[in-house]
């Protein structure tokens, strides 16, 4: 740590700070009557250190700085400031951290991540525990949602499921939707699928989105043996002679399934102009290809009735991170080897799998298993 971000004298810590752990609640769970102060350390030219303004700049971005009650400053001149001698008694020697104190019980919990902080601070208490909807209830949502904005269709599923709604995210649709999550205030989870074919580029934006949202985005890998056995048998890409989709389904479907075990509902950022094969989707719907923690999967697509320019006019006018491979012509992005930039006029998705018919190019996770196809054109 920058040594401006250290307390003016160092203490042997007490407790074990390093997830940001220290009291035995979690935040969701206090009581409504919760105090938060933030502990900030002040230069001796009078200006908080850096890192303690980068943390109150985050906390701003997300909505949030109005939870925090009280700052109280540690000075670096003074060793018995308020905000000194609390890092003493609570054995905490770098600034910020900030401390979060139950009324109820008066049970406290200290934070020394400001990013664990905003997770668990944007946690309602208690997620719904409603059973999952049947197939009657769900035609009823679907119509009553059908021309519903995205943010009210995605506020549903979040204020029914919880942090049991799953958000898939690999595209510039997806960071829309947990953009949306975000600023919504209630609980989600996120999931990515790392197939070990991606653009370099894909991997930096999976890490930006996680560090812009401060939000832990949990990544599924394909199963080794079987993947092993495939590339000992075919090599690294028989997907040009025999169709994609035996590797996406051991790189890609068969992950997702274990990624939903877990969970009641999803979200995807599908869309019905993108594809032939997704003209008829519906905003909710029960998914029929997946079983999660209750059995079949609810499934929500905000986004059906969106256009790929109403996305990208989302996305710049939120300021929301994108993949810099859009800015050289790909639009829809897969793995590195299937994925092309789009050539002027072409549809959006004419550079996932270029070889295969336009029927045929999905991976599998949403509509099943495609037909195999004949071999690539030179991209």
């Amino acid at each position: 740590a920058p040594p401006s971000c250290r307390l003016p004298r160092s203490f042997p810590p007490s407790l074990d700070l390093a997830s940001g752990l220290a009291a035995d609640f979690a935040l969701g769970s206090a009581g409504t009557d919760m105090h938060v102060t933030m502990v900030k350390k002040r230069l001796e030219n009078g200006e908080p250190c850096n890192k303690c303004v980068q943390a109150e700049e985050l906390l701003k971005r997300r909505g949030l700085w109005d939870r925090i009650d009280r700052v109280s400053w540690a000075d670096e001149a003074d060793p018995h400031s308020e905000g000194a001698e609390l890092g003493a008694r609570l054995g905490v020697e770098l600034a910020p951290f900030f401390v979060v104190k139950d009324g109820d019980n008066g049970t406290e919990r200290v934070y020394t991540s400001v990013v664990r902080f905003i997770q668990d601070l944007s946690a309602p208490k208690v997620p719904s525990a409603e059973p999952p909807p049947d197939a009657s209830e769900l035609a009823r949502l679907a119509e009553a949602f059908r021309h519903s904005e995205p943010a009210e269709i995605l506020g549903w599923g979040l204020e029914r499921f919880g942090s049991s709604c799953a958000i898939a995210f690999s595209g510039a649709e997806d960071v829309v939707l947990i953009d949306m999550a975000h600023k919504s205030g209630l609980p989600f989870s996120i999931f990515s699928l790392d197939t070990g074919r991606l653009h370099p580029e894909t991997y930096r934006f999976l890490e930006e989105v996680r560090s812009h949202y401060g939000v832990t985005i949990e990544v599924f890998h394909p199963d080794a043996v079987p993947l092993q056995n495939l590339v000992r048998k075919k090599g690294l890409f028989s997907f040009y002679t025999d169709g994609h989709q035996e590797c996406c389904g051991i790189r890609k479907v068969e992950p997702t399934q274990r990624a939903l075990q877990q969970c009641r509902a999803w979200v995807t950022g599908q869309r019905k102009d993108q594809s032939p094969t997704r003209s008829e989707l519906e905003v909710i719907a029960l998914d029929a290809l997946h079983e999660g923690a209750d059995g079949p999967l609810v499934k929500l697509n905000p986004l059906a009735n969106w256009s790929l320019s109403k996305v990208w006019d989302y996305i710049r006018q939120h300021e929301v991170p994108h993949n810099d491979l859009h800015s050289r012509g790909y639009i829809s992005i897969g793995c590195e080897p299937c994925t092309r930039a789009v050539r002027p006029g072409e549809h959006e998705r004419a550079g996932r799998w270029w070889w295969e018919e336009a029927t045929q190019r999905e991976c599998g996770i949403h509509i099943g298993s495609p037909s195999k196809t004949g071999g690539p054109a030179k991209p």
